[in-house]
Formats: structure tokens, sequence, C-alpha cells
């Protein structure tokens, strides 16, 4: 029969109630409270322990504040909570009357969570406390574990809708980068110090010595010794100690003249008010040494909140359920302690934590986690799984083969890539200028103490320190760190996070760019779906096949059953599945066969077999074919023009582990020129990273799952693409919001920019130095002027970048 294929993009409209705990649209309105309708009865249990606990503020504070409960069956989830020695690891503290613990909690989206979630102890008398760190996503809740227990503490939260994120690399309790304190200590100290040394000197700044006690002066010397001391021995110690294991090792970094320039006003300033000749330069010692430290503040001022560093351990469950082979029954233990022929059970979307033999009749596992392959593979009762899947359906069983600490996905984890660390470039030209600047500097001071032994012995120390002064490259120690670290703030303004300032710099030397498939240009909870037949299914029809396709567990039948999320579902007669081919049964007394093409038509032949550019799913009912359904990745938004604009500067190419049903699709946005790389594995993906570095290329690798992190980490730039920043990330450089996705060449030319920036600066700082030298070199430049304008022109500097790196951010449309 000859056919004309339509095509119809349309749903079934119809007037719903939305939940009135989270706002999704209810199948029915047969789930009510108070009059008031929900989407599950999650959603109505969370209303209810609201309502009791006279909290229902909540819904005042934010337009459908909740989050749908119709997943969170979390039964026996948090059990291994339990366990004490598990517990115990995990509790921050422990006594008989108080427990305190801080959890991730990545739901937690608006003011209404932190309401709700600080006011638990209304709803559970156990709870004596609760706060919330937004930024970090995380909760600190004290408790009585006489009246609640840890586990109930977790399920007390995943029934409001936020369950607790808990995996295997928080029970090896790794202690977490704090911040600095004792740079902060630092820097209180020698800002209170530099504050009550320039008050001290307000009658020199101000001309006004007379005003003041001949007595006094000197009393008020001696306490800008006594207050510089701090600064001197405490403030520089780090200056001194890089600068003592640089020349110990035969090479000298930027804290070499540094150091110098820091005992060269110090050691002047004692000489001048010991010996009444003068009142010293503390003031600018002070100063100096408190622009050095804030800007070592900011430069290593990272996004504490993001995680930069995650290994295969990071996605594990602490715990899973084991078969005991004497009881028969399940019990939980930890997973670095399974041992081989375990019988572990896996539970609907959690992931396989070691490799294993199935002893389940059939399982779904989606492998896009660490293959990249975006459709999950059937498995039957026999075959061998490997760690890192995970499993889409009822929960199953299988024997363990491996420990986890030898399984498939650690193997990616001892590449010698994981290692390796990446070089520093910037700081390595800076150390390389220096060397030359402090021999330079040295030869000058030393030349003119010399020169003028011979034709003025007055002027002789006054030269030679003016010159050390001067030449003290703070201007340049300074411009790196504030430029680098304005660019981080910018570029974390608009979604984009840096592990730290020297990424900028790899971004600017990046000039080719590879990019992942699944889940980095392509949305995983989205598909591009449409129906292809003689005419448009009628609503009718889009019932018959919803009411059956959500019966079934296969990633497919999910798709469309989202597809047709706004039509209305009947009771199923008689469903069946068969693996692999498809789904048939009576609904409302019509038989349906949905499925590929040789499971729902007789008329089938495998000579007739098309190739598929997309996954097909055709309909059948009572009999009669009706059209298919063609389903494709949805692409991010505004793909195809950034990639337009990438490809006017950089060379692009993709590597996935997907197969090649869409690579035409991809050839049209990726064009000619670019490499497409199918079906490639962890290890692939790394070997073709390095295979083009070999030819002179610097890479920037765009991935999101644990697949990618190999080639992430042997990149120049490795750049993990999330949806939430608070989830976990592959180990990368920088995590990039998927919400700042279409602005990545922005952020490439920013980089580039930056750059150019600091490089300017270099030279405006080397042109304050050399004309500062040559007038204390002639004499004309006395001590006391160079310790005046040696920080004049380090603020200068700092300016220049803080505004030139602004400046660039607004020419490239970026909030700043």
């Amino acid at each position: 029969m000859d056919k004309t294929s339509t095509t119809t993009h349309t749903h079934l409209e119809e007037n719903k109630a939305s939940c009135y705990h989270c706002g999704e649209p209810c199948e029915d309105n047969t789930i009510q409270a108070k009059e008031k309708v929900f989407c599950c009865a999650g959603c109505k249990m969370v209303f209810e322990i609201l309502d009791e606990n006279n909290l229902c503020n909540y819904y005042s504070l934010s337009e459908k504040p909740g989050t749908s409960q119709q997943k969170n069956d979390f039964g026996e989830r948090f059990a291994f909570l339990d366990n004490p020695d598990i517990a115990r690891t995990l509790l921050s503290f422990e006594s008989e009357e108080l427990s305190k613990v801080t959890l991730l909690l990545p739901n937690i989206h608006c003011s209404s969570c932190i309401w709700l979630l600080e006011n638990l102890y209304r709803i559970n008398t156990g709870v004596t406390y609760s706060r919330v760190n937004f930024t970090r996503r995380e909760i600190t809740v004290s408790f009585h574990p006489q009246k609640i227990s840890f586990r109930e503490i977790a399920e007390l939260l995943s029934s409001l809708g936020y369950p607790p994120q808990i995996n295997l690399q928080d029970l090896k309790a790794k202690s977490q980068k704090k911040e600095n304190l004792h740079l902060l200590y630092k820097i209180g100290i020698t800002g209170f110090c530099f504050g009550n040394i320039m008050l001290l000197s307000f009658p020199d700044y101000l001309s006004v010595e007379d005003w003041v006690e001949e007595g006094y002066k000197y009393f008020f010397g001696y306490l800008n010794i006594l207050l510089s001391l701090p600064i001197f021995f405490y403030s520089s110690y780090d200056y001194y100690k890089s600068a003592f294991k640089s020349l110990r090792a035969g090479v000298i970094n930027l804290d070499v003249p540094i150091t110098l320039g820091i005992f060269a006003l110090f050691g002047r300033s004692l000489y001048e008010i010991l010996s009444m000749t003068g009142s010293g330069y503390m003031d600018s010692l002070a100063g100096l040494l408190f622009f050095l430290l804030v800007g070592k503040w900011v430069q290593n001022r990272t996004y504490e909140r993001l995680a930069f560093d995650r290994d295969y351990q990071s996605y594990f469950p602490l715990a899973v359920n084991v078969r005991n082979p004497q009881s028969d029954e399940m019990q939980i233990k930890t997973v670095t302690s399974l041992k081989k022929n375990d019988i572990i059970q896996i539970r609907n979307q959690e992931l396989i934590p070691t490799d294993g033999i199935l002893i389940s009749e059939r399982a779904f596992i989606d492998y896009s986690f660490v293959s990249g392959e975006s459709e999950p593979v059937e498995k039957l009762q026999g075959d061998y799984l490997y760690a890192g899947g995970r499993q889409v359906g009822s929960s199953i069983e299988l024997a363990v083969q491996k420990e986890v600490s030898q399984s498939y996905l650690t193997q990616l984890w001892n590449n010698e890539s994981f290692q390796e660390e990446k070089q520093d470039k910037t700081h390595k030209h800076i150390a390389l200028f220096s060397k030359y600047f402090t021999i330079a500097t040295l030869g000058i001071a030393f030349g003119s103490l010399v020169y003028w032994y011979f034709v003025n012995p007055d002027v002789m120390w006054n030269a030679f320190t003016a010159v050390l002064i001067i030449a003290c490259p703070c201007a340049l120690a300074l411009a790196t760190p504030y430029a680098l670290g304005n660019a981080m703030r910018v570029l974390g303004r608009n979604h984009f996070y840096l592990r730290d300032s020297d990424v900028v710099a790899h971004l600017a030397e990046v000039n080719h760019l590879v990019f992942d498939k699944t889940g980095t240009i392509t949305l995983n909870d989205q598909a591009d779906i449409h129906f292809e037949g003689a005419k448009p299914l009628s609503p009718e029809y889009q019932t018959l096949i919803k009411s059956l396709v959500k019966h079934s567990t296969h990633p497919l039948s999910r798709k469309i059953n989202q597809y047709l999320k706004n039509t209305p579902t009947v009771e199923v007669d008689y469903f069946k599945e068969i693996e692999g081919k498809g789904i048939y049964g009576r609904v409302q007394g019509m038989a349906l066969r949905i499925g590929s093409e040789e499971f729902t038509s007789t008329a089938y032949s495998p000579k007739n077999k098309k190739i598929q550019l997309a996954s097909q799913v055709f309909i059948h009912i009572q009999g009669e074919y009706l059209g298919h359904f063609v389903i494709h990745n949805a692409y991010r938004q505004g793909l195809s023009e950034m990639l337009s604009h990438l490809q006017d500067r950089y060379q692009t190419s993709l590597v996935t582990g997907d197969n090649a049903s869409e690579e035409e699709r991809l050839r049209e946005l990726f064009g000619a020129d670019s490499e497409l790389a199918f079906g490639q594995k962890p290890q692939d993906k790394l070997t073709y990273i390095k295979n083009i570095q070999q030819q002179g290329d610097k890479t920037l690798m765009l991935g999101d799952g644990l697949n990618d992190a190999g080639a992430l980490k042997q990149s120049e730039v490795g750049i993990s693409l999330t949806e939430d920043t608070t989830s976990f990330s592959p180990a990368c450089d920088a995590i990039l919001d998927a919400k700042g996705f279409p602005l990545l060449p922005k952020f490439m030319h920013y980089s580039k920019t930056t750059m150019r920036v600091i490089r300017g600066s270099f030279a405006l700082s080397l042109m304050y130095n050399l004309v500062g030298i040559s007038f204390a070199v002639s004499g004309t430049l006395s001590p006391v002027l160079a310790a005046v304008l040696m920080p004049l022109s380090s603020i200068t500097v700092v300016g220049f970048v803080i505004l030139m790196t602004n400046l660039s951010a607004r020419q490239q449309g970026l909030e700043y």
C-alpha cells in the first residue's frame, strides 16, 4: 500500500491539574489532600508532613518549590548507615547525646529549600539544629542519636525531596582542602601593622615635623620598627623560604629579587631610625607585603564548592546488599569489602561497583557513564557485566568476579596520564624572566656602588639601596595574580569555573578542540522524537500507546512515554515484553504490537532492511501498521552557531563511544574538515588525544562522563560539562555549567586577551623599573622617593590589568 509519510510533533493538549507540591502535571486527579491535587503519593506525603507541623509557609516562599517524589522510593537505600563503622566514618562528631554530620544535598535550589531544611527540628524533635550552606549544597545537622538514627536523618531528608548524596570517596574520609588560614593571618597582621605605621608616619607625609617634639619622632620611629618586625619575620617568611630553596637548587625565581627588595627596605629603614638620620620606609615595606599577600590570596582563591578531582570511587555507592549464603538473606556490606563470588543486588538506577556475572534472567545496563554509548545494552543471564554500568529497570543480582580495586573501571585510573601534572607555563616564564632580571639588578646595584665609591662616597649607599628598592619587581609579581584572578572571577560569573589561574594560560594556547558526544553536545534527558505515518496518531491511539509503553522499562519505551506525557492513560488488559524485540498487549480490547520492524510486521524481510540513521519504534494496532516513532538525540541549543565561531580559529574533532547512527547529522554540524571518531572506548579517547598532541596540537577536551576522564586529564585543558556544578564531575581543569555552553568561543577569546594584558603589564612594569633604575644609578633618585614610587607603580599596574580584563569581558558581552 502506498503511504504518504507525514510527521507530527504535537502532543495531546488537555487542561490538567498541576501538583500543588512540585508543579508537575498530574496523570489524574485521584491523589488529593485538603482539596489539593498531587502527582504522586510521595508529594502528598511531604505536604502532609509540612501541614502536620504547621510548616506550610514553605509554599508561600516561591511558586511550586518542591521536587517531585515519584522516584524517591528509598526503601533500604540508606540501610548501610545502620552500620556503626560506616556511620562513625561519616559523622564529624559523635557522643551518646549528640551526633553531627554534614551531607551533600544536590536538590537544594531556592530559598524555600533553605527555610524548610533549617526547620527540621519542628518536623522531628530528635533534630536539634540544621544549617544550610547554599553555595556548597550542604546541610549540617546535629541530632540526638537516642531519638533519631543517622539512617532516619537520611530518610527524613529523602522524604522531603532532598536525598543526601553519599559515596565511596566519603568513606575514605579524605581531608578536604581548607582555606589557607596562615595566609589570612598574615594578611590580617600585615594590614594592621601597615595601617598603624602609616598613622605614625603622618607627620612625614604632611611635612609638619616641627609640630612634633623631637622625642616623639624617635618614639614613633621605634614603634614603626616594632610594628615592622612581624611583617619582616612572619609575613615575609614564605618569600625568604622560596628564594632560599631556589638558590640552593641553582635557579633564580621571582622571590629572589623580592627578598632583596624587602631586605633593602628593612635594612635601610633600620639604619636611618637607629642612627637618627631619617624616618625610614617601614610604611613602604608594609604596603609592599600587604599587596603581595593579597595578590597571592587572589591567585590561590578557587571555587571550593566545585569538585575538580574525581576518581571512580566518587561515583560508587558506599554499600550494597549482599546475599548471605547461610541464611539466604540480604545484608549490608561496604563495596570495599566485596569478595569474589559474593552475590550482590543492584537496584534500579544504581551503579555496578565491580565486575560480575549476571545471575538474574536479564538486565538493561546503561554504559553511557563509562563507554559513552547512549543506548542501554540488554544483558542476559550468564553475561559478564563491567563496573560502571547503571541498571535500568527492576533489581538484578550478580556474582562478583573482582574486587573493586581490581575492576575494569580502575584500569583507566592506572594510566600514566593521571600521574602527571600539567606544566605551570605562566610561572615558568616568570621564573625565566626573574633569573635574568635579578642578575641584571644585582649587577647594576653593585656597579653603582663601585662607581659612586670613586666619584662621591656620600651618594654611594643611597644609590645602592635606591636601585634595590626601585628594582623590586613587586609590580610584576602583582600583575599576574591579579590579572588571572580577575579572569577567573569573570569566567566564574559566566558559569565557567577554573581549577586554578594557570588554566587561563593553557586556554590561550589551545588550537584543537575535541568534543565528546553523549551528554556533552547532546541532552541526556531529552530526545528529538516525531511520528511518521500515513496520518497523524489520533488522541485515542496515543492513549492506547501511552498506556502500554508506560509498563516497559526499555529506554525507547520510556522516551515515548515522556513524549506522550500529557496523554491520559487507561487500564491495560494484558502486557508482555519480549527481550530485545518489543512489547505487545491488549488495551480496551485492542491488540497492540510496539517494537522493531521485525517484531511488529509479518511482512518483514531482512533483504528489505534499510540502514537506520536513528532509533525507530514501529506501531501496529489490530494488525494494522500505523507508522513509527523516529528518535534522535537532542542537541544542545546554540551548538551549530558555537561550532561555526570556533571553526574560524580552531580545529575541531568529535570522539564518542556511541555508534555512527547519527554521523550524517554530526557531519552537518562539524563540517567536512573535522574528524569524527565513533565507538571509542575510554582508552581510545586518551590515545586519540595523545596522537594529535604528538602532531604539535594543543588540545582542549570537552566531556561529561567517567569515560572521558583519561582524555580530560591528558589534554592541555580538560573541561567537564555538567547540568549541576554540585554533582560529581570527572578529573578536569575546569567545570562548565551547561548554561554557559554557548559562550565557549567567548571564553576562549577572553583567555587570549587576558594573556595579552599580562604581557602588556610585563612591559609596563619593566618600563617603570628601568626608568627608576636609571634615576637611581645617576644619584638623582633618593631611597625615600624610590620607596614611594615602588608601591605607586605596583598599584598602577594592578589597576591597569583589572581595568583591561574587565574591558575585554565587556567587549565579549560577558558579565563582569
